[in-house]
């Protein structure tokens, strides 16, 4: 999801998603499979720093993304 100011958001439906769904959700991974990779080989970071437990749970203000690629926000 995408909002006005140009900036990528994901919406959680709960108190926090996990990090390989937020992954899958935004495209990055077409499987969670895919996802947990990319996580364990170093490929997310999250808040700015590399992040290895696909498992990690995310709340809003928190930001992933791929090194030196586009970067979404996690917002209620």
């Amino acid at each position: 999801m995408t909002d006005s100011t140009s900036r990528n958001t994901l919406m959680r439906r709960g108190e926090h998603i996990t990090l390989a769904h937020a992954i899958k959700a935004v495209g990055l991974a077409s499987t969670g499979g895919q996802a947990k990779l990319l996580v364990r080989e170093g490929q997310i970071m999250v808040n700015g720093e590399p992040a290895l437990q696909p498992g990690r749970k995310l709340r809003a203000g928190d930001r992933f993304g791929t090194a030196g690629g586009p970067e979404w926000t996690i917002i209620s």
